[in-house]
């Protein structure tokens, strides 16, 4: 009986929160924000393959956050008496060229691979998101020198025009960072501008305009906020190509550097012993292909979910 009691507020309270995110009428913008959240999180979760996309993310964000505790053999030891090794109880993913556990330095070199794509995507974000509304909304020269440099970097193939910039920076994650984020800002600024171009005719932008606003404040305040959800989605399917990016320039020996446990270094001095030791080489493949596979279902998603034309 006492346990019944106590848990009838329980149930009052959330059927009071399910009317309150149903109801058909909200009374605040508090309330009209909750329930476009609570639909677009029931629409995300009908997906699922978003869902799996994202339980991935999760697992392998947890990895890279707990790595020095999951880990059970230090990255860098070495032990030539045990290269080689397949998995084992010891070793559960197996040791490599020189007897260091390759379980502890995927690991660790999650995250080197998160570092990587997060700083990236927190820098093209801003970058492209104003060059491309600036482009868009004051037009004339402005649009046209800056989408001629857009279509510059457009020319090169991203992989090439990241490998063309930290070849003059010099090698090194930092150095690999700033040549991912410099190939990749022009296809957000593309997005950013074309969005741009629909908002700027709408009447509320008009109104701001006669009301004495400045073309700045008006990008910043009115047009950024209705772009951002179209540029994150854009960003969260292009950080698959960020991580291929990062792990090509680590397999060349142009990212992070020995004995750095990054996935493409990895994949690098393991691709010489593929036909007889083929974990070497296929375990940090598989940890590239499988956040990459995330990022994509999980952006596909977030397209769904965040596409205002969406019924």
């Amino acid at each position: 009986m006492t346990d019944s009691v106590n848990k009838l507020p329980a149930s009052k309270t959330l059927r009071g929160i399910r009317a309150w995110l149903r109801d058909p009428a909200p009374q605040s913008p508090f309330q009209a924000q909750m329930q476009l959240l609570w639909i677009q999180w029931r629409r995300f979760c009908a997906n699922l393959s978003a869902l799996f996309g994202l339980l991935v993310l999760l697992v392998i964000a947890c990895a890279a956050l707990f790595a020095p505790w999951l880990a059970n053999h230090d990255i860098f030891a070495q032990n030539l008496a045990l290269r080689l090794q397949p998995p084992t109880a010891e070793h559960w993913l197996g040791t490599d060229e020189l007897g260091r556990d390759i379980f502890s330095r995927l690991l660790h070199g999650a995250r080197i691979t998160l570092y990587i794509a997060g700083l990236t995507a927190l820098i093209i974000t801003p970058i492209g998101l104003l060059v491309g509304t600036a482009a868009g909304y004051l037009g004339g020269w402005v649009d046209t020198l800056l989408m001629r440099l857009v279509d510059i970097f457009l020319a090169f193939p991203s992989l090439i025009l990241a490998l063309a910039f930290v070849a003059a920076l010099g090698p090194g994650i930092d150095n690999a960072i700033i040549a991912i984020s410099l190939s990749s800002w022009p296809p957000i600024a593309r997005l950013a501008r074309a969005e741009t171009l629909g908002i700027r005719k709408m009447d509320y932008i008009a109104a701001v305009r006669l009301q004495g606003a400045s073309a700045w404040h008006i990008i910043v305040r009115h047009i950024v906020p209705v772009c951002l959800p179209s540029v994150v989605v854009r960003v969260t399917l292009n950080m698959a190509a960020i991580i291929l990016t990062a792990a090509g320039l680590g397999f060349l020996g142009l990212g992070a550097q020995a004995p750095s446990p990054e996935w493409g270094a990895m994949l690098a001095s393991g691709r010489e012993f593929m036909l007889n030791n083929g974990w070497i080489a296929a375990i940090p493949g598989l940890a590239i292909l499988f956040t990459s596979l995330a990022f994509n279902l999980l952006g596909d998603g977030l397209r769904d979910v965040m596409d205002i034309r969406h019924e």
